[in-house]
């Protein structure tokens, strides 16, 4: 359900947001942090990313789909891919195929890598427990504290409904909302922990979901650190019913796959 929940219909846009067409990636504008998101299962996507990491050439890359114990075990030089795959018992972790993921490593190979993933006992963990307790740090430095306002609790509780299929009970929409925190506030301290030891550029690579400027990792991060200059590219299937909370973003065709909602039948 990873790739649903990227391509679901957004609000507000920020001032000055721009669909870019991929050459534009050979010229993104400069900052602290970029995060590049994605459609996770859509090749074409991460074939963007690689392009725009080749022309950063960050200090650090962040990814949602590393532990920051697995980031650990990347070393340089980069270990051939099968190898890394190996090592980070990538196949156990329901993302898509490493060969997706593995040219990222490669378009940047002297970055340091850091880890985001929240385990999931620690998300089924974050479904009973207030959210700062279940944040591995400074809580109150990202948000975590504070209550969402109601209308926009609202909204993203009904953008976890639509992402799983209007399948799941009302009763577990407030734990899915706060599971998306979580994960957003997690991306935002890595790349703040990368950026520290590194002085960036930094890049994130996660779902156009948690690129969100309006409450995704972006937001989470100019909570903790307003100084910090971050841009966000967003990558969706379709053209969004109105622009999309991302500083750029661009239309890709989408990936030939089954219908997601069939799980849920």
């Amino acid at each position: 359900m990873k790739h649903l929940l990227c391509t679901l219909a957004f609000v507000a846009a920020p001032v000055g947001a721009a669909q870019v067409s991929v050459s534009d990636l050979d010229a993104l504008p400069s900052a602290d942090v970029i995060f590049l998101g994605e459609v996770h299962d859509n090749p074409a996507h991460h074939m963007h990313q690689e392009h725009a990491i080749s022309q950063i050439r960050p200090a650090a890359l962040v990814f949602e789909m590393l532990t920051p114990d697995q980031a650990a075990r990347v070393t340089q030089p980069l270990l051939p891919e099968d190898q890394l795959r190996e090592i980070l018992d990538w196949d156990a972790t329901g993302w898509p195929d490493f060969s997706m993921y593995y040219p990222l490593f490669t378009a940047a190979p002297d970055a340091v890598i850091f880890g985001a993933a929240l385990p999931r006992d620690d998300a089924r963990a974050a479904m009973s427990s207030p959210l700062p307790d279940s944040f591995p740090g400074d809580a109150t430095r990202f948000g975590l504290d504070i209550d969402l306002p109601p209308d926009q609790q609202r909204a993203r509780e009904a953008l976890q409904a639509r992402a799983h299929c209007d399948a799941l009970p009302d009763h577990l929409l407030p734990g899915m909302v706060a599971i998306q925190r979580l994960r957003d506030a997690l991306l935002a301290e890595a790349a703040l922990r990368a950026f520290d030891e590194t002085s960036g550029p930094v890049v994130v690579i996660t779902g156009t979901g948690h690129a969100r400027t309006d409450w995704g990792a972006p937001a989470a991060l100019a909570h903790a650190a307003p100084n910090i200059q971050t841009l966000s590219v967003g990558q969706f299937e379709a053209v969004p019913d109105s622009p999309p909370p991302h500083d750029l973003w661009l239309v890709t065709d989408p990936h030939p796959r089954p219908d997601p909602c069939d799980a849920f039948r």
